[in-house]
């Protein structure tokens, strides 16, 4: 349950800033694990993108100061962060419906988001099949894009550029420079907080890099799930790690890379494993 307690205390850290800049590095802290994870445990396990959720709850409490009368909408903006007018209309209008300018009139109906709340509940009808595996460090070349601190900015990033390589001949060129462990196309998402977030398209290679850009997957303990489909059946599973298998496994998310390996790399029909960095859960 202390992992519960953990995500539940970061839901608390966020009610009690709602005003100010929300500190994502600080989220991770508490919850004890990297910004990008917190990020994608919150987005599975509320159903929502944390960006949208802290957007909402600012959005429900501008609706509140607005119905009472007594504010200015430039003031009640400049509260929640909003250096620009402009911008805060945009977002009050994507959550309500209706301009900030109308709350003040009886009758408008606007929206109210509660804080979210996590408990533990009983799902897994459906088998997982994983193995942990300990792995040394290990060298891989291939091409990559930065990443953006909102991890939901990134899911028109990174399809593209499968999208892009696949149709110049480099996914083809890496695909023969393949000679070690992990065998398969790689996704690696290097995102702690030390290092410059990247996604890495690579393979995992001893010999020359050819030209292409090298990293140094640290060693490390993987929580390994074997899955097939298409890219939306690798967002299921990585969904159902989360939010089933992961708070009731006695492990919690360790300091490495996320890695897709593609077995078979075809969009309609892969062949993947999922690998999530894990360490014992301390007691």
């Amino acid at each position: 349950m202390e992992w519960i307690e953990r995500l539940n205390s970061a839901i608390d850290y966020i009610e009690e800033h709602l005003t100010e800049e929300i500190d994502y590095e600080q989220l991770g802290r508490i919850a004890c694990c990297s910004t990008f994870h917190f990020q994608r445990m919150f987005a599975y396990m509320a159903g929502v993108p944390l960006s949208e959720y802290i957007r909402r709850r600012k959005m429900s409490l501008a609706a509140v100061d607005l119905q009472g009368g007594g504010m200015k909408i430039i003031d009640v903006a400049g509260k929640y962060g909003y250096s620009s007018p402009t911008a805060f209309n945009r977002a009050f209008q994507s959550v309500h419906g209706v301009a900030p300018s109308v709350v003040k009139n009886e009758g408008v109906s606007v929206k109210s988001f509660p804080p979210v709340a996590f408990k533990l509940t009983v799902k897994g009808v459906e088998e997982m099949e994983y193995r942990i595996e300990t792995k040394d460090a290990f060298r891989i070349v291939g091409v990559s894009v930065p990443l953006d601190k909102d991890i939901e900015k990134n899911f028109a990033v990174i399809p593209s550029k499968w999208q892009e390589i696949s149709m110049n001949g480099t996914l083809q060129k890496l695909a023969g420079m393949m000679d070690a462990p992990p065998m398969g196309v790689l996704g690696v998402s290097t995102c702690n907080d030390t290092e410059p977030w990247r996604y890495y398209i690579a393979v995992s290679s001893s010999g020359d890099s050819g030209g292409f850009e090298e990293y140094t997957v640290p060693g490390a303990t993987w929580a390994i799930f074997a899955g097939a489909g298409t890219n939306q059946s690798i967002q299921e599973l990585e969904r159902r790690i989360v939010t089933e298998w992961l708070p009731t496994s006695g492990y919690e998310y360790g300091d490495a890379p996320d890695i897709e390996v593609y077995i078979n790399p075809d969009p309609e029909n892969a062949q993947y494993e999922v690998w999530i960095p894990v360490v014992r859960r301390q007691a």
